[in-house]
């Protein structure tokens, strides 16, 4: 008897989150995978900022909403919220969610282990050569730290 695959699928507050979303659902929908969204809380610094401002339109998530949630646990109340309007976007109430606080690439590449994924899929934002050199990729980090197939959804805005 073969084993249901799994895929992870990492989420942001990203503009593009919609977008990898509607992606990554398709591919592990045709897969017949058992599908588990994940959104990691790193540092609450990272939400406040105006440059580095994750926040998103997706479904009916905005800005207004998000900050009414803005201390520490809050922030995981808000990210639960965040996946749960995706789900609800999906329609799909079989989808897995997971909010987890500590470094985006360490906690992604934790959790595929522990849940012993056939898949990881995420988003590629193309940051700035500074805001890349200062404060790294998350998509290459993981791409460099793991030995599971990792499936890259660019989102670079056109020009």
């Amino acid at each position: 008897m073969e084993t249901q695959k799994k895929v992870l699928i990492a989420i942001d507050y990203n503009t593009n989150a919609t977008k990898i979303v509607d992606i990554a659902y398709s591919f592990a929908k045709a897969m017949k995978a058992e599908i588990t969204l994940i959104h990691v809380v790193e540092n609450e610094v990272y939400y406040t900022s105006f440059i580095t401002s994750p926040i998103t339109g997706i479904v009916d998530f905005d800005s207004a909403t998000f900050y009414q949630y803005m201390n520490s646990e809050s922030l995981i109340s808000a990210a639960n919220y965040y996946l749960d309007k995706i789900k609800k976007h999906l329609k799909d109430s079989k989808v897995h969610t997971i909010v987890e606080r500590g470094n985006f690439a360490d906690v992604i590449l934790s959790t595929a282990k522990d849940l012993k994924v056939d898949l990881i899929i995420m988003g590629s934002h193309s940051q700035k050569w500074l805001e890349q050199v200062l404060i790294g990729s998350t998509t290459e980090k993981v791409l460099n730290h793991t030995q599971i197939p990792l499936l890259i959804i660019p989102t670079k805005r056109k020009k």
